[in-house]
């Protein structure tokens, strides 16, 4: 993470808060799982909201990116760096 207070991943936002994508993590050059995300539209720039979290904050986590609902892993939303706007 970031040494900015407003950086955050993904998976820490609380439900209800907005964030602006500020990068996806790719371990590896060919890393599908930031691939997809990226496919999806988990790009910067775009905004995210937090809408839910699973129960007792376990998965899924349901997040709106445009129009569009997806339920995401914790693991997978921990890859996605936000700025908390």
């Amino acid at each position: 993470m970031s040494d900015d207070a407003g950086v955050v991943l993904l998976d820490a936002l609380p439900r209800g808060a907005i964030a602006v994508i500020e990068s996806v993590d790719f371990r590896t050059a060919d890393d599908p799982v930031a691939r997809r995300l990226v496919e999806l539209g988990f790009v910067p720039g775009e905004t995210v909201q937090m809408i839910a979290h699973g129960p007792f904050g376990a998965d899924p986590l349901a997040v709106r990116l445009g129009g569009t609902r997806f339920a995401l892993r914790r693991a997978e939303a921990a890859r996605v760096r936000v700025e908390r706007s």
